[in-house]
């Protein structure tokens, strides 16, 4: 694993982003550990976070120039720290995000921020993806920036989970949408890090009994 992915997990494990139980995934689906970006309470925190993003970013896009979409209202914070941190290396990139409700006052609107225009390419950046619902919400709301396309998608946590077939959901928002879907580590990361510890073990084995039903088959 690489160095920084090890980082990455001992970020989330230390910031409470990283939980282990019984939950309950936007999907409906019951998942043994939950991932939420909603943890993240302080500014050196979320710094943090921008930073691990931000390395994802340039390994798989380089240094071009895109627009940051943070779906609300996760999405928010993470589409800020990201463009700060691509700032602090020299990739100034404009950012914007939604509102739940639509503004029928002052300037009007769904969106807040950068406003995209023709031939921009706009990457989505979220906390996970199980199902893809939420992916499949936002390229909704962003249909509306006519002659703009989202080039990319950046999530912290690959959850390897099928979605409505046997493929993965990452996989499936990539074929359906036309884009590839970026994760900072996948859960088969977050398993080879908790394997280091026996402490770990109960959990270990929840997630993979998990992943034997709801795991992608390719």
């Amino acid at each position: 694993m690489e160095g920084y992915k090890r980082e990455f997990i001992q970020f989330l494990e230390s910031a409470g982003v990283l939980k282990f139980g019984d939950f309950t995934a936007k999907s409906g689906r019951k998942i043994p550990y939950f991932i939420n970006a909603g943890d993240i309470k302080t500014g050196d925190q979320i710094s943090k976070l921008g930073e691990f993003y931000a390395k994802a970013y340039f390994e798989k896009v380089g240094n071009k120039k895109t627009v940051l979409y943070g779906p609300a209202y996760k999405g928010i914070p993470i589409a800020v720290s990201v463009a700060c941190a691509l700032s602090k290396q020299g990739l100034d990139v404009p950012f914007f995000f939604n509102r739940k409700e639509e503004k029928d006052h002052g300037e009007g609107g769904v969106f807040v921020g950068y406003k995209p225009t023709e031939g921009e390419e706009i990457v989505i950046v979220e906390d996970v993806i199980t199902a893809g619902t939420a992916i499949r919400e936002s390229m909704e709301i962003l249909s509306s920036l006519k002659g703009t396309k989202v080039a990319a998608t950046f999530v912290m946590v690959d959850r390897k989970e099928k979605g409505k077939t046997e493929k993965s959901a990452m996989a499936e928002v990539g074929e359906e949408f036309g884009f590839p879907v970026y994760s900072v580590v996948d859960v088969y990361d977050i398993i080879e890090y908790l394997e280091e510890k026996e402490e770990n073990k109960e959990n270990v084995e929840r997630i993979k009994k998990y992943l034997e039903v709801n795991g992608a088959k390719q």
